[in-house]
């Protein structure tokens, strides 16, 4: 189980080259998203399943009525991660960062799905 919990899939980060190491997670999470017109926030409770430095796959109930742009926080962090859309496929949702996150917040992520797993 360890294994697979960091699992070193790589995924090309698009800046120069590079590949991001991506973990495979599962957290739960929750997407923010700012409602039209300014007029209040959406809240959707989602799985994050596998997270980089530069993007992560999400999984929800459904997408109807989900923009391209919003915020994920994952539960166990005060962070709120901007995020971009940039696939759709089913229930799951590939979404780029709209800033990298540091390697401190990757690892507490990952650390946190560790020993939430062996539980």
């Amino acid at each position: 189980m360890a294994e697979q919990a960091l699992a070193n899939l790589h995924t090309d980060s698009g800046m120069h080259g590079r590949k991001a190491e991506r973990f495979a997670v599962n957290r739960a999470s929750r997407i923010l998203s700012i409602n039209p017109a300014l007029s209040g926030i959406s809240i959707r409770s989602c799985h994050l399943l596998d997270i980089s430095r530069v993007g992560a796959t999400i999984s929800l109930v459904t997408t109807i009525g989900l923009s391209d742009h919003y915020y994920l926080n994952i539960m166990g962090t005060a962070n709120r991660i901007g995020c971009a859309e940039i696939y759709r496929n089913g229930s799951r949702v590939g979404v780029k960062f709209i800033k990298e996150i540091d390697d401190e917040l990757l690892h507490t992520i990952v650390r946190g799905d560790f020993f939430t797993a062996a539980i």
